[in-house]
């Protein structure tokens, strides 16, 4: 198994937990307040880390005390972050997030130094993209640097995952690059042009193929996910948990679809593998403190498959 790596965004999030969330002009008050590490990319990394792969992590902070204080906490968890890119006088990112009493958040992302990961520090760790066997990539950092990874891990066939995370439109010459496009229903209908609502999730992914990706794994929240190349297609069923907060539960999906696929496991095992990470992600709440370990997914699996097989 090789190394994968991950380029992407460091935040810390502040969260605050409320009954509702408020209307505009109004104050509401929070049950619960919570700092804790996130972004995107961090996130995916640490899913990665967590989960039995063996991860660099390529961000930019700031000298700042947040950015001081992610760097101790990756280093602690034993994530190599010895590559990333610290900005003087920047502040770090910060994402200010509410969830509410169903689990379902809204956030705030002031991006600060994640804005500085440029296209050039990235040939600058280019090295260290080609020597990967898998390259994991959202959108929270700028769409160029994004490209560029790409381009480098392409001409080395290093495999690349891309979540289009936050949504937004991508370049037909940059989705032929790509060996796995994660998306949402929101991504997929930005990037295909197409309304799930009239078309269809399958003519969704289907057009985002003929767009030129290798394959596609469409999120589904609740319902689970599909997955479907030009030789394989899966619907995999989400696992029925109490949702406690939804923050960072894609994120954990893809760190964990990365790692199963790049131990070279088949897609439906590690289809369900990632389901199964994401289903204990949100019955905890934070996005990086919700992240399960390897033991944590295989121990659900196993009382899951035990109580299924019980009920038959």
């Amino acid at each position: 198994m090789g190394k994968i790596i991950v380029v992407g965004s460091s935040n810390t999030d502040l969260i605050t937990r409320v009954e509702r969330f408020p209307k505009a002009g109004e104050t509401v008050e929070g049950k619960h307040f919570m700092l804790a590490m996130g972004g995107k990319g961090a996130n995916q990394a640490l899913a990665a880390h967590k989960l039995g792969g063996e991860v660099k992590f390529i961000t930019s902070m700031g000298d700042d005390i947040n950015g001081e204080n992610a760097l101790k906490y990756y280093q602690k968890e034993g994530l190599d972050v010895k590559s990333s890119l610290i900005i003087k006088g920047t502040p770090s990112g910060t994402a200010t997030i509410l969830v509410d009493e169903n689990g379902e958040n809204c956030i705030v992302i002031t991006p600060g130094a994640n804005n500085g990961l440029s296209p050039e520090y990235v040939f600058e760790r280019k090295e260290e993209i080609r020597s990967a066997s898998l390259l994991l990539l959202q959108m929270e950092i700028p769409y160029e640097s994004v490209i560029e990874s790409c381009r480098i891990a392409s001409e080395a066939n290093t495999n690349i995952m891309l979540n289009v995370a936050p949504a937004r439109s991508l370049a037909r010459e940059v989705i032929r690059l790509v060996d796995i496009l994660v998306v949402n229903e929101t991504e997929a209908e930005i990037i295909s042009g197409e309304k799930v609502i009239e078309v269809g999730e399958q003519a969704v992914v289907d057009k985002l193929l003929a767009l030129g990706a290798r394959s596609v794994v469409l999120t589904l929240g609740s319902r689970g996910c599909f997955m479907k190349s030009e030789s394989e297609h899966y619907t995999i069923p989400a696992f029925k948990v109490k949702p406690v907060d939804s923050t960072g539960a894609g994120d954990t999906f893809c760190g964990a679809l990365a790692v199963g696929l790049n131990k070279g496991w088949g897609w439906k095992d590690a289809l369900i593998f990632a389901s199964a990470a994401s289903a204990i992600c949100v019955t905890r709440m934070g996005a990086q403190p919700s992240i399960p370990t390897e033991k944590e997914v295989q121990f659900f699996l196993n009382k899951y498959q035990s109580t299924s097989n019980n009920t038959h």
